[in-house]
């Protein structure tokens, strides 16, 4: 047991969180699994054992948090990995979506993963060790798509505050990474973790187009195998130095490189403009 490593991952009752718990398990780690809803997760895998402990916890709310982890430490004694996964796309331009709609999804997206790093760094600090995975998404590196503005912001500052953490973790020997998956075949598509506008504009016809496209032809005909990436998750975490930025899916390698050159292409071309601005 006490060889064993301990991953926390969020959001575990489907989609890749569901995956990669599943495969944890199988390669003989020792898994806390949190979810909005305990019971749908032990249909699925099990009750608490000795290598598997579901926790419900609503990760926005910092309390929960604290005291879901001092459970982990309880029942395992220590943390090794942890992988923020919770989070749900929304959609709507950002005209349509209300205050509400935004701050709800950076409250799960952003300030649910920021919860648990607050919560999980004392104890990883502690022991000089750990990992720790944000799962943002392609759209935290390339956000033109209509209709995802808020998800993809959301998306970004998970990018963000990685690189931050990263640096600022790196002097007791914790790692931090950023996820960037493309579109892995789960039920992210689905079953309520994406929400629609609760007030749609007729007239903003690209966006409405992407929600229909979404729902209805990509779901269930994604290009990458979400049980690959759990293994990629896996092998990162024995790296010595895992990278601060992994992409995963063919589709978020294609995206990135045309971000890299639309990028550079306005670097240079306003080259010019952006030099003048010096004394």
């Amino acid at each position: 047991m006490e060889t064993r490593k301990v991953w926390l991952v969020t959001g575990a009752s489907k989609g890749l969180g569901l995956t990669l718990v599943k495969k944890l398990l199988q390669d003989n780690y020792c898994v806390v699994a949190t979810t909005r809803s305990a019971k749908s997760l032990i249909e699925e895998i099990g009750d608490t054992s000795e290598v598997f402990l579901p926790i419900e916890v609503n990760v926005t709310d910092d309390h929960d948090v604290k005291e879901a982890i001092e459970k982990s430490m309880a029942h395992f004694g220590k943390i090794d990995v942890v992988v923020n996964n919770a989070g749900y796309g929304q959609i709507g331009t950002l005209e349509e979506l209300s205050d509400e709609e935004a701050r709800e999804n950076f409250d799960v997206n952003v300030f649910g993963s920021l919860n648990v790093i607050r919560n999980a760094m004392p104890y990883l600090r502690k022991q000089k060790s750990g990992a720790i995975f944000n799962i943002s998404s392609v759209g935290g590196l390339f956000g033109g798509f209509a209709g995802w503005g808020i998800y993809c912001a959301t998306k970004f500052a998970v990018a963000g505050f990685t690189e931050a953490l990263a640096e600022e973790a790196k002097a007791f020997g914790v790692s931090a990474t950023v996820v960037y998956p493309g579109y892995f075949r789960t039920d992210f598509l689905a079953n309520g973790s994406v929400k629609t506008p609760a007030s749609p504009i007729k007239e903003y016809e690209a966006a409405r187009q992407s929600e229909k496209t979404h729902l209805n032809s990509i779901s269930g005909n994604q290009p990458n195998d979400p049980e690959k990436a759990a293994d990629v998750l896996i092998a990162i975490s024995k790296e010595a130095t895992p990278p601060v930025h992994l992409l995963l899916g063919t589709d978020a390698y294609d995206i990135a490189k045309n971000k890299a050159d639309l990028l550079n292409k306005d670097i240079e071309q306003w080259k010019s403009y952006t030099l003048s601005t010096a004394f």
